[in-house]
């Protein structure tokens, strides 16, 4: 068993859900930030059911303040933070107005940046893992806005790895190249058994997901 603690920013019942109790299957204890205290509570209840300590804290990711309180009170709550799991994500271009591209980007990527600044200095050779998406590599117009801030993810998750390794943090996105969808290769559990897989071999920047395919972007790249 440890004591250690996995902090979930974007909390819903898929990947995040899935990644909290596999995780806890190995002894850790999960706080849970979204928007809507029913929802958190329903994920608490679920995940005490399967034997993990879990507790939510309520917070906007749009926010910046919203989000740094809520992630100040999980650390306060369990002492220490330990693994960062960010997942949170925000139609065609000529749809969206600026300030539309503007807000799901804060979601989608400054909400990150907002949530490893704050968990950083709570790390002790801890682990940032970022949800990233196969539009990232293949952007399509129905889901631009989507594309655009996967193609964010992905890019701060190699800054962030550069800088933060010599702070021993570890730092991989794990790109999806396919639709969350149960009972298939892209399911929420096949996903959560993934991050901890990178979490425990600490070494790929970038893992791509994909069926039949799934490849690796080891520690080269300058790193």
């Amino acid at each position: 068993m440890t004591n250690k603690v996995m902090l979930i920013v974007g909390a819903g019942p898929g990947v995040s859900l899935n990644a909290a109790k596999r995780f806890g299957r190995e002894g850790f204890k999960v706080a849970l930030i979204a928007r809507r205290r029913v929802a958190l509570n329903n994920y608490v209840e679920e995940l005490q059911a399967n034997g993990v300590e879990a507790k939510g804290f309520v917070g906007d990711i749009s926010s910046d303040s919203s989000l740094k309180l809520a992630i100040q009170e999980a650390a306060e709550s369990y002492g220490r933070i330990d693994v960062l799991l960010y997942n949170a994500a925000s139609g065609k271009p000529t749809d969206l107005t600026s300030d539309d591209l503007a807000a799901d980007f804060q979601i989608s990527v400054g909400g990150a940046l907002t949530a490893v600044k704050e968990v950083v200095p709570k790390m002790n050779k801890g682990a940032i893992l970022l949800t990233g998406g196969g539009l990232a590599l293949h952007p399509f117009a129905d889901y631009s806005s989507l594309a655009i801030g996967k193609a964010g993810i992905r890019n701060l998750a190699y800054s962030l790895h550069q800088e933060l390794k010599e702070k021993g943090i570890y730092v991989g996105t794990l790109t999806i190249n396919g639709f969350v969808q149960k009972d298939t290769f892209y399911s929420a559990e096949n996903i959560a058994d993934e991050f901890f897989s990178m979490f425990k071999n600490r070494k790929d920047i970038e893992v791509l997901f994909e069926e039949n395919k799934k490849s690796t972007m080891e520690e080269g790249f300058n790193s």
